[in-house]
Order: structure tokens, then C-alpha cells, then sequence
């Protein structure tokens, strides 16, 4: 019995080191998230595209609303971690999150969506082994293409072509920043309609997109 369990525990381990290896290349199949919106009748609604057929506004607004400090941290926000901490003892019924666009590429390829300390400490090591053997620009690349950004629409292309009947790679800022908006909780906030949160929150964002120009690491990514 604890032969067979050490088997399967090693296959376990080979195969998501594998998994994260051929996910340098290769686009995730399918993701817990899809699957789950599938089976609850949201349907799967996705396209992958490549890096540069993503064009740069929908990158510049993600980073803008989701994690500034991208291109320059190691996977964890240490900083942003410990003031959601405070805010969290502070407000125990507005609880704010802290994850990087690392650690949501973790938790939307590898994992499922929710909390609790075991999933938490799995998306640390795969936010890890992404940062480690993953670069920059894959990360980011793999996130546009999984995350969900409305009701059964995952990725930018789907999302761009659902909202505003047009390639990513078209999309003005203004349009990114919309998308980029839903993006905490896509099924709540939408975009088409425009929920008043998307409308509040895309035009902080479009500010920050305005601050970050010029910014040679942000630059960098936007090529």
C-alpha cells in the first residue's frame, strides 16, 4: 500500500514538472476554472493568441490594474502583501488580496479558484517555478490567454471580440482598461454591459497606464 502511494506521489511530481516545462511552449489545454464554467452552463468561450498578436494596450492596463511592479519582482509582492494584511485584520468583511500577475497565472493554469492555506501554498510553488524556469513575457502572455474576463470568456482575443467586436491587438486603451477593470470579479463587473464599478475602475486605470509610459522595464514588456 505505501509502495503504490510513493509511486503515485512520484508520478505526481514528474508530471506537473513536465506539465510546467511543456506550458513554456505549449498553451494550457484546458484550465479547472474553464472546466468548471463549462459544467455550470457559462459555456468556454477562447482564443490564444501570441504575444505579439496581443498588442500592447491590453498589456500596459492589466500590469496598470493588476501589478505594477511586474516586470521587477520575483513573484510576490512583499509590500503589497503585508498592507492587505493590515487593511484584511482591520476590515475582516472587505477582505483585499495581493496576488501579482504571477501568482494568478499560478492559480488559474495549475489550480482552482478560492482559498485556503493548502491552495495557497501550492500557488506559491508554482508561482515560484513559473518565475523560475517561465519568462516575463511568457507569464504575462499565458495570463491574457487564461484569465477569465467575463461569464465563460477567457483571454483577451475572446474578450476583445465579445466587448468590442475586434482583435486584441486593435483594442484602444480605453477599451483595455475596460477589460482590464472586470478582471477581480468578471461575472459581477461587467463590461458589456458596463457595471459602475468597470466604469469607476477603468478610468483609475487609464491614469495609471498614463503614469507608467515611459517606464523602460514596463517598455520592455510592451514590445
Amino acid at each position: 500500500m505505501w509502495k503504490t502511494i510513493k509511486k503515485i506521489l512520484l508520478w505526481l511530481i514528474i508530471g506537473q514538472f513536465v506539465y510546467i516545462i511543456a506550458c513554456i511552449w505549449l498553451n494550457p489545454p484546458i484550465t479547472i476554472t474553464q472546466a468548471v464554467n463549462v459544467v455550470k452552463g457559462y459555456g468556454l468561450k477562447r482564443d490564444n493568441i501570441s504575444y505579439d498578436e496581443m498588442g500592447p494596450n491590453i498589456k500596459l492596463a492589466v500590469m496598470a490594474a493588476e501589478d505594477q511592479l511586474f516586470p521587477d519582482h520575483n513573484g510576490f509582492d512583499i509590500k503589497a502583501i503585508k498592507k492587505a494584511q493590515k487593511f484584511n485584520e482591520k476590515h475582516p468583511n472587505r477582505v483585499r488580496g495581493a496576488s501579482t500577475i504571477s501568482q494568478q497565472t499560478a492559480k488559474n493554469v495549475f489550480l482552482w479558484q478560492g482559498g485556503g492555506y493548502f491552495r495557497k501554498g501550492l500557488e506559491v510553488y508554482f508561482t515560484f517555478m513559473t518565475e523560475t524556469l517561465w519568462s516575463k513575457k511568457r507569464i504575462l502572455q499565458t495570463y491574457l490567454n487564461v484569465a477569465e474576463m467575463g461569464p465563460g470568456i477567457f483571454g483577451v482575443q475572446a474578450a476583445a471580440k465579445k466587448y468590442f467586436n475586434k482583435d486584441a491587438k486593435n483594442l484602444t486603451r480605453s477599451e483595455a482598461a475596460q477589460i482590464a477593470a472586470c478582471l477581480p470579479n468578471p461575472k459581477k463587473y461587467t463590461v458589456k454591459p458596463q457595471s459602475r464599478y468597470v466604469a469607476y475602475r477603468s478610468a483609475y486605470i487609464l491614469r495609471q497606464m498614463n503614469n507608467l509610459d515611459g517606464d523602460p522595464d514596463i517598455e520592455e514588456l510592451l514590445r
